[in-house]
């Protein structure tokens, strides 16, 4: 479902305006870091679609008890900061996310012991994050090493959790009576079983970083091919041959699509393996990494072969597949279960020429992504030479509290090295130029770290794609089933044969074409790293959207504003076609693509985008007069994301919910990003 990126809905219609303020968001924010919540996304009622399927592939539910609409602020011109004045700001803060207290943790494993580490350089020690409340105080540090949705927990109640190390574990759980259940070597850490109790205690061991819950995580769903050029880099011979697609989801099913070619030839799944607890099969019971498999590599087989009312293919058609399962068959998955997953893609890089890794799955934000377990997982994949790419949310219309779904970015999307995904609407049409923002895709600034994400977006709204029907999300939802049709094609249905495709929607879908996208770049550049092919992507997207954009959620009939703004569609579209034609190459001596932080000052009510000085942003040689986020936002002295960002909502500058260091939201199940119906087209 799309969910208006910014969030403003109107129910059926009505008249009842409200209009959002920041003193309001400031207030609200301070209020919800009192309390202790945490999170990019919150809990709410929803709609059953959006909680079994949005809310089990992006991230928290969608709250659907907004029913008010909000109208824009006319835009207004701006130079290297973006002013909004508000009711009330004074009390916002600005989490500056380069600052130092930033420790990373290389993998322990041999196999990647020498993998170079810019992060474990940034930080000393947690002690100085900005959790620290007192850096006198000896339990005020042990404090900052318990994740914050630990403390309210039962303290005799057993719980999983992840404890990162600062060296290799030794005799720290042996200490406390505890034994561990498994071993993370990607981030140096092990699953554990206590009762919060022994929290503290652990805490309190030197060789100790960080102890967090082991999370829940979920998955974020062909005209999809043509609106990004994807055709036309096919029609040049591009197609994917020779790279790997790591897949972390649900499982894939060995679909007729996902073959070398025709029926009988062999698969293009190089390798299958569960991590899944007690569950060794390999087969998508849910149906989500199927679909998302086929948008990235399916190649429309049986869409030619019968009567389908259109051709099916994926974006990198003979790409080879590594189908690495970490969610449940209903959509569910942990931390521990999605690095485990990283970690065996890593290690598997070489045999099948894994280049790109893709993740439509997230949770909530509940820490810096410096001392997030899923972070640090997929920073390893971006080390090791992977390309990653994560889907954004669909929690775009979660208004709580009167934030417009902006702060709403799941994790691991909220890391700044990865390539984060939100969806766009290409209306029912294969045309770039139709795309507009979607509904219920999840918009920037990170929670806590405030980066801005997402870094782009791709077609993700009523994605036709894989799928088998005997699925949990086929049998959940049969009227988003695809069947062939007759001789005429004007008529279709079971009558004419199995479907074996569906029509899904969400930020899950948009990644999906993205790591496509990176496979062909891949396939023609193969010297390529992951910081060049993220950046040329972001450089050559489209960046035409029209400034505000009227989206109805199919299922629930609201409808919302959305602003395409740099929160909401980062860069722009993505375009292959004018990705693989494109030859700049930003040296690796530029530093990293990292995605760059946005500060809000609550004197001048004004935000700044702010790039470290480290990244290949601040090179003007090559990309510094660049257009790579358009005319809209003013970098520097460089235009970099685009005349599509116009500012005209007044939601994102001094709200402290979206500008504080917490968040708040209690959700922290892992999921796939996927809103089956999404917006109308």
């Amino acid at each position: 479902m799309d969910r208006t990126a910014h969030g403003n809905p109107t129910k059926n219609g009505e008249g009842l305006l409200k209009t959002t303020t920041w003193g309001a968001l400031i207030a609200l924010s301070l209020l919800a870091a009192a309390f202790g919540f945490r999170g990019s996304s919150f809990s709410s009622p929803s709609d059953p679609a959006t909680l079994q399927a949005e809310a089990r592939q992006e991230s928290a539910p969608l709250q659907s008890a907004q029913n008010v609409a909000k109208t824009p602020e006319q835009s207004r011109p701006f130079g290297k900061e973006f002013g909004r004045s508000t009711p009330s700001s004074a009390q916002s803060r600005r989490n500056d996310s380069s600052a130092a207290g930033r420790q990373m943790f290389p993998a322990a494993s041999p196999a990647f012991s020498n993998l170079p580490d810019q992060r474990n350089a940034q930080i000393a020690s947690f002690s100085g994050s900005p959790a620290s409340s007192d850096s006198h105080d000896p339990q005020s540090l042990i404090a900052t090493k318990i994740a914050p949705d630990l403390k309210a927990i039962d303290p005799q109640k057993p719980v999983n959790v992840i404890v990162q190390y600062r060296q290799l574990p030794s005799s720290e759980l042996s200490s406390e009576g505890l034994t561990a259940k498994a071993e993370l070597p990607l981030i140096r850490a092990q699953v554990v079983t206590a009762n919060a109790a022994n929290l503290f205690n652990l805490a309190s061991n030197a060789n100790v970083a960080y102890i967090s819950p082991d999370r829940p995580v979920k998955g974020a769903a062909n005209q999809n091919v043509s609106a990004v050029n994807a055709d036309l880099a096919q029609a040049s011979g591009w197609d994917g041959s020779g790279v790997g697609v790591a897949v972390v989801d649900s499982g894939i099913n060995g679909v007729d699509d996902l073959n070398s070619s025709g029926y009988y030839q062999s698969s293009r799944i190089v390798y299958s393996q569960s991590f899944v607890s007690g569950d060794s099969s390999t087969g998508d019971g849910y149906g989500h990494g199927t679909h998302v498999a086929g948008i990235i590599a399916g190649n429309g087989n049986d869409s030619n072969y019968y009567n389908y009312p259109g051709v099916y293919g994926g974006i990198a058609p003979n790409a080879k597949v590594i189908n690495l399962r970490a969610l449940d068959a209903n959509g569910n998955g942990t931390d521990s279960t999605v690095i485990n997953a990283i970690q065996k893609a890593i290690s598997l890089k070489s045999t099948y020429n894994i280049r790109v890794l893709n993740l439509s799955l997230g949770r909530a934000v509940y820490e810096t992504y410096s001392q997030d377990p899923l972070c640090q997982a997929v920073e390893s994949a971006w080390q090791a030479g992977i390309v990653v790419v994560v889907s954004a949310g669909n929690q775009g219309e979660n208004d709580w509290p009167n934030t417009d779904g902006y702060a709403t970015i799941n994790a691991p999307g909220n890391d700044p090295y990865v390539i984060t995904v939100g969806a766009s609407n290409t209306h029912g049409t294969g045309s770039q130029s139709a795309q507009t923002v979607t509904s219920y895709s999840s918009k920037g600034p990170t929670a806590i770290d405030h980066f801005v994400k997402p870094d782009l977006v791709a077609p993700g709204n009523s994605i036709v794609s894989t799928e088998t029907a005997y699925s949990a999300l086929a049998s959940a939802y049969p009227g988003l089933l695809v069947y062939p049709c007759n001789s005429s094609f004007n008529n279709c249905g079971s009558q004419f044969g199995s479907p074996q495709y569906m029509r899904l929607s969400g930020s899950s879908m948009a990644a999906a074409v993205v790591s496509g996208v990176s496979a062909m770049m891949l396939e023609k550049s193969p010297s390529l790293t992951p910081d060049q092919v993220k950046a040329r992507l972001m450089k050559t997207a489209w960046k035409n959207f029209p400034s505000y954009t009227l989206a109805t959620n199919q299922l629930t009939g609201l409808s919302y504003n959305v602003e395409a703004d740099i929160f909401a569609v980062g860069a722009g579209s993505v375009d292959a076609s004018a990705a693989l034609a494109n030859t700049d190459m930003a040296s690796s001596s530029y530093g990293s693509a990292k995605s760059p932080a946005a500060t809000y000052n609550s004197v001048t009510n004004t935000v700044s985008i702010v790039a470290n000085s480290s990244t290949i942003w601040n090179n003007s040689v090559v990309w510094g007069n660049s257009v790579v986020w358009g005319n809209s936002v003013v970098w520097g002295n460089s235009v970099v994301w685009g005349n599509s960002v116009v500012w005209g909502n007044s939601v994102v500058w001094g709200n402290s919910v979206v500008w504080g260091n917490s968040t708040a939201s209690t959700n922290s199940v892992v999921w796939g990003n996927t809103s089956p119906y999404g917006d109308k087209q």
